[in-house]
Order: structure tokens, then C-alpha cells, then sequence
């Protein structure tokens, strides 16, 4: 069984990831603002924006690592001001990175650890009004193979980059059955994603199912990003 360290999100997502991991025998760790949703996690408060946060009461040996933090700041390119670049690369970028470094010796203490970071669709499939969200994320994929390389064979380090999925972070977006219906029409499997459908793939990265994978962009997306049916 593997420890497995999951940054932010008590909801969502990251909180579908703990719950499947335990489910599957193993113990998850937490470091969020806020307890997770889910029973039998060891909660650590934690703040990724915080530089000097850190993040007490780990075992010295983590076998799987999720950086979950995010956001969706979808506006016209001249409404947004550089702050806003600076405060989503901060979110999904910097403080990946703050984080990891913060628990890189625990991860190499492990036979073969596993990162996996959170992308977007919007990378690699150019989007009206995804100019912010896209920086970030596109920044996190270099980071996924650079570190994948440089840490090879000793850790795994890949991304999902999903379309919209249905958390509390994409609420706006799908505060509506008639925005929820318009929403799956633009997919090609006709839905949105559930955190489910991301928590399933997440934990394959997280497995020993996936030991032979590294450095890799996984398109969870029900088919948008490669995929155009008119």
C-alpha cells in the first residue's frame, strides 16, 4: 500500500482522488485551506500561495504526490491585467513547484514515486478567452517533462488535461441545466466530465499499472482536443 499526498482542493476532483485511493487500501494525506469532504484523510492545513507554508506530519516516505490547485479566469486578453497572469501562474505554477520541492526528499525515499499535475485542454487546443488559464497550464505541462526527464527512473511525472468538468471550480459555467446541456453538445461523447471520470485516471498515474509511463499529456477531455464530428 502507498502513501499518497494530496495538494489543495477538499472538494471536487482531488477529493474523488482521496476517496479512491482509500477505497483501494491506501493512506492519503491532505494539504489544503480547508478538511476535505471525505472520511479517513490525515488533513494537514496548508496554503500553496503561502511561501513559507509547510507541511508537517508526513511519513519520510511518499509513494504518490497530486498537485490539485487550479483556476478558471475566463476573460477577453484586454480585460486582463498583467495581476491576473501573475495570480493564476501563481495558483497552478508556482506554487506546483513550491510544493513539490517541498516534499522531493520524501518522494525519492520511495522504490519509484508518482507526480501527476492537473492541465487543460485549452493548451494544446487554442480557446477564445483562455489566454491566463492557458500560460499557467502550458508552463505546468513543461514542468511535467522536464521533471519527468530529469528524475527518471526514480519518479513518474505526468499530467491530465481535461475540458470542463463538472466541480465546484467550474460553477459559474454550469450554474444551469440549459449552460449544462450547451456545455456537453460541444464534446464529441456529449458531456461534461464528472470528477470521477478525472479521479479514475489520476489513480492509474498513481499506480503501479502506470510504471512503465512518464512525461506524458493525457487528453481526458471526451474527446475535444483531438476530435471535431462537423
Amino acid at each position: 500500500m502507498k502513501n499518497i499526498l494530496i495538494i489543495g482542493g477538499s472538494t471536487g476532483i482531488s477529493a474523488a482522488v482521496a476517496q479512491l485511493c482509500i477505497d483501494n487500501g491506501h493512506t492519503v494525506y491532505t494539504a489544503c485551506r480547508n478538511r476535505p469532504e471525505v472520511t479517513g484523510v490525515h488533513h494537514i492545513p496548508y496554503d500553496v500561495l503561502n511561501p513559507e507554508a509547510s507541511m508537517d506530519g508526513l511519513p519520510d516516505q511518499i509513494d504518490g504526490f497530486v498537485y490539485a490547485p487550479g483556476s478558471i479566469n475566463l476573460r477577453p486578453f484586454r480585460a486582463l491585467k498583467p495581476e491576473a497572469f501573475a495570480t493564476d501562474f501563481e495558483i497552478n505554477t508556482m506554487g506546483m513547484i513550491r510544493s513539490l520541492q517541498n516534499v522531493l526528499p520524501k518522494l525519492l525515499n520511495s522504490p519509484q514515486a508518482s507526480i501527476v499535475t492537473y492541465s487543460t485542454v485549452a493548451v494544446q487546443q487554442g480557446m477564445p478567452f483562455h489566454a491566463s488559464v492557458a500560460v499557467a497550464k502550458g508552463a505546468l505541462e513543461g514542468l511535467t517533462r522536464s521533471l519527468a526527464a530529469e528524475y527518471a527512473p526514480k519518479l513518474r511525472v505526468n499530467a491530465i488535461a481535461p475540458s470542463l468538468t463538472n466541480t465546484p471550480l467550474a460553477g459559474k459555467l454550469l450554474s444551469s441545466e440549459e449552460k449544462i446541456e450547451k456545455m456537453n453538445e460541444r464534446h464529441p461523447l456529449k458531456r461534461v466530465g464528472t470528477p470521477q471520470d478525472i479521479a479514475q485516471c489520476t489513480y492509474f498515474l498513481l499506480s503501479d499499472a502506470s510504471s512503465w509511463m512518464t512525461g506524458q499529456i493525457i487528453g481526458l477531455d471526451g474527446g475535444m482536443g483531438a476530435l471535431k464530428l462537423n
